[in-house]
């Protein structure tokens, strides 16, 4: 452990040199690999050193133990200052146990979200609609930026689907574990007779893709370009500037008819192509964070049923680490730490148990 800590250290020493170093400084890209470097090493130093130095203060107070010239009285003092130290070093022994988990790559980046409606029709498009805000909100408390890359919205409040990329600061560390079904059971606004309905939403969170992560050939590409219309035929355009991008040989498709040109278009829907992409070969070629995230809190799959939001109850409850939470309210208008750093913490509990075996 001792040595593991003193690497750490040291690390962050050769770090602090070369963020003065002339060399890194005037190389913007270099710079900013070597501050990310920096600042994902800093706490684990910081709490590495604060047990290095507990570890000092022990062997300290045991060798005055050893003393013969101390007094009854100092000893009583050295022995409760013994095991406050030795709390206080499991303590940071568990703390750097969790800084030392190995980290997920994609943890950082800045994720596309989809929200879709699925079964329950008007209501399931609403709750859609609902999601995403709450979704926006949470993004919004965090600092994050959110922008719609694409929308099929029903014209009375509703989303069929919705797509957008959130950007910001390790924003997939705090989204991933949202893809799945959610369920929602509450009284629709059209229903005369006060019953509850059950509808549900399938959310996909997918890390964004940098191009050079993702290799697509034009000739794999078909690209076809319509008008784009609103809702209930609304708005529809006098040019041919939506765009829908097949990728034959996965079959996956994109269609974005947001923006007013076809180019904004066409470099929205490349981007969720991407991702999706990205997300694709990551599931099939990297078993081991596969594995890792089905035994967490599932395998991400957008047909797995993840969470219900009881309405008339005032919970929500998600399945997959049986927690439920009695603040619908708050959490529907974005108030979400509770919930996203529960799922955190049974991850790193899934991954120390790992490791233990």
């Amino acid at each position: 452990m001792n040595t593991r800590l003193g690497d750490i250290l040291r690390r962050k020493e050769e770090l602090m040199v070369m963020l003065a170093d002339p060399n890194v400084t005037s190389n913007a890209k270099r710079y900013t690999e070597v501050s990310k470097d920096f600042s994902d090493i800093e706490p684990v130093a910081e709490e590495a050193q604060r047990y290095i130095d507990l570890e000092k203060s022990l062997l300290g107070n045991q060798l005055m133990l050893k003393d013969p010239d101390c007094d009854a009285e100092l000893r009583a003092l050295t022995e409760q200052d013994i095991v406050a130290i030795k709390q206080a070093m499991e303590s940071s022994n568990a703390r750097l146990k969790v800084l030392l988990l190995p980290k997920d790559p994609n943890d950082n980046r800045n994720v596309i979200l989809e929200v879709r409606a699925g079964t329950g029709g008007d209501e399931a498009a609403l709750f859609a609609a609902d999601l995403f805000r709450m979704y926006s909100r949470y993004a919004e408390r965090k600092g994050f930026k959110v922008e719609i890359l694409s929308a099929s919205d029903t014209g009375i409040g509703g989303y069929k689907e919705v797509i957008a990329q959130v950007s910001g600061s390790d924003v997939f560390s705090l989204f991933k574990f949202e893809s799945g079904a959610h369920r929602v059971q509450r009284v629709p606004t059209t229903e005369t007779q006060g019953r509850v309905h059950t509808s549900a939403c399938t959310v996909a969170i997918m890390p964004e893709a940098e191009d050079v992560e993702v290799s697509i050939r034009p000739e794999d590409l078909r690209i076809d370009v319509f008008r784009a219309s609103g809702a209930g035929g609304q708005h529809v355009n006098k040019t041919e500037s939506a765009v829908r991008i097949t990728h034959i040989p996965t079959g996956l498709v994109v269609v974005c008819q947001d923006q007013s040109s076809q180019h904004k278009n066409k470099a929205q829907a490349m981007k969720v192509l991407q991702a999706r992409l990205f997300d694709k070969q990551q599931h099939e070629a990297d078993s081991s964070r596969a594995a890792a995230r089905k035994s967490m809190v599932g395998s991400g799959d957008r047909s797995e049923r993840i969470r219900t939001y009881n309405f008339p109850q005032g919970r929500m409850t998600d399945h997959r680490i049986n927690l439920t939470l009695y603040k619908l309210e708050q959490i529907m208008a974005g108030d979400m730490d509770e919930l996203i750093e529960s799922l955190i913490t049974h991850h790193q509990a899934e991954l120390l148990a790992e490791q233990n075996r």
